[in-house]
Order: C-alpha cells, then sequence, then structure tokens
C-alpha cells in the first residue's frame, strides 16, 4: 500500500520537474520526493502490509 502511494507521488514529482510546475510554497519537487521518501521508508519497515494469516 505505501510502496504504491511512494509510486505515484514520484510520479508526480517526475511530471513537476518535467514541466517545470510548482505550487509556491506548498507543493515542489522536493516536497514530493521527500513524501515519496516517507511512505517507501514505511513500506521498508513493514508497516502498511496485509496483516499476518494465522496458521492451524
Amino acid at each position: 500500500m505505501f510502496a504504491t502511494i511512494a509510486a505515484v507521488l514520484f510520479g508526480i514529482a517526475v511530471l513537476f520537474e518535467i514541466l517545470g510546475l510548482n505550487i509556491e510554497g506548498i507543493v515542489t519537487t522536493t516536497t514530493l520526493m521527500l513524501t515519496g521518501l516517507l511512505f517507501a521508508a514505511l513500506h521498508l519497515a513493514g508497516y502498511g502490509g496485509r496483516s499476518p494469516r494465522r496458521r492451524r
């Protein structure tokens, strides 16, 4: 889940960079990249995955 969000944020950041867009002080390429890294780190830490199934 978090990996998908990170991939989308990285994609938006690339589009912002290519098109030269930024929203004054709120959304820039840097903030999108840092948010994507946060979600990637959460994914690698094990959060946002499926809940473990109990085996019998």
